[in-house]
């Protein structure tokens, strides 16, 4: 691999995390000056604007004909965005939810799992399975709206000292300025995004390794930095709704407007290919389903439980490159995982749910 491939890959991943973050602060500083609320801003404004990379890259790809990386990085950018963002949130400090949107936004993020795979069981996402998404991103957004409406005042604060933490001036120069913001930052996005994909092609061929497998590991978490920064910080500050929010929306974000516009733009669709659905898809709707101990356990993810999802996105990455190169301790890794580590989880899961459940009903009949 030549110095300037290297460069024009690590470039991209630069220009990409500056894009969205440019981005983002200038949409945010606009919409708050418009008077939209800081929670409205967070979920919307904030939760697209840290998706907008994924989308970058789904569409260049799937223009640059290669759909592994774009149906990769989506999937892959899931997994990451539950096992490592809130795996290292939770780890740091254990998150407690308080959000009335994460009751529904879990089972949202489960059911719209599922239905990329069985979208994707014709072997694409066409322009009518795009359609529906695009129209299911914009219901909900205007579903997140109203509801967000009815949080609390507490929930209301912690978004505003996050989002509105600065006086936004709105005199003409302050407007043009974050008009300007927002257009660099999406002249980085695309840009950054193009050499990504390029840098990205020629280091899957050079090392053997499948674009699927580039897509789901490199470019998933090189795309994801805007939300690891952003959950990070906010579980470090205090602002759990923040931290589990931005990873679960993002989530939603990147199936609903990422696959839905990526599907509705490219020709031909965008092509899934057999092993993403034999494997890895499947494997985030595992990990969505994973998110049910947040609802089982008083909404909240304790610190054992950030370190069990480290660990499995550990052992995911570790499977990913172990099959690529048929690596002789594939076999065994894989009769460990299935035979002792994947049955104890979902044995702690079902204790999680049954517990919390006798408690939820000791608590109603006390308060009777």
């Amino acid at each position: 691999m030549d110095m300037l491939t290297f460069i024009s890959f690590l470039a991209g991943f630069v220009l990409l995390i500056a894009g969205a973050e440019t981005l983002v602060r200038g949409a945010s500083r606009l919409a708050v000056a418009a008077g939209i609320s800081p929670l409205v801003v967070g979920l919307t404004v904030v939760a697209y604007g840290t998706s907008a990379p994924e989308l970058a890259v789904s569409v260049q790809s799937s223009f640059a004909g290669q759909p592994d990386i774009a149906i990769g990085n989506v999937v892959g950018s899931n997994i990451a965005n539950i096992l490592l963002i809130l795996g290292i949130s939770a780890a740091v400090t254990p998150l407690v939810v308080a959000q009335q949107l994460i009751r529904l936004d879990i089972p949202i993020m489960i059911g719209l799992s599922f239905l990329v795979f069985f979208m994707g069981l014709d072997g694409k996402i066409g322009l009518l399975d795009g359609l529906i998404l695009v129209i299911g991103a914009i219901t909900y957004t205007v579903f997140a709206i109203r509801q967000s409406r009815k949080e609390t005042k507490e929930i209301k604060e912690e978004y505003a000292d996050e989002f509105d933490g600065e006086k936004v001036k709105t005199d003409p120069l302050q407007i043009m300025i974050q008009l300007g913001m927002i257009v660099a930052g999406l002249v980085m996005l695309v840009f950054g995004s193009r050499w990504l994909i390029n840098g990205a092609v020629v280091i899957a061929q050079i090392f053997g390794v499948s674009e699927l497998v580039i897509g789901l590991t490199v470019i998933a978490v090189g795309t994801s930095l805007p939300e690891i920064a952003t959950s990070v910080v906010a579980g470090f500050r205090g602002e759990r709704d923040i931290a589990v929010g931005n990873a679960i929306g993002s989530n939603i974000f990147n199936i609903l407007s990422v696959l839905g516009v990526a599907g509705l733009v490219t020709p031909n669709g965008i092509t899934v290919s057999t092993a993403a659905l034999n494997f890895d898809i499947p494997v985030m709707i595992a990990v969505a389903v994973a998110c049910l101990p947040i609802f089982f356990s008083g909404y909240s993810i304790r610190r054992w439980e950030g370190f069990m999802f480290l660990g499995y996105y550990a052992a995911y990455t570790i499977y990913l490159f172990l099959n690529v190169t048929q690596h002789r301790a594939l076999t065994a890794f894989s009769s460990i995982m299935a035979t002792f580590v994947l049955p104890i989880t979902v044995v702690t899961i079902l204790v999680l749910a049954i517990r919390a459940v006798r408690t939820n009903h000791s608590q109603v009949r006390d308060s009777i």
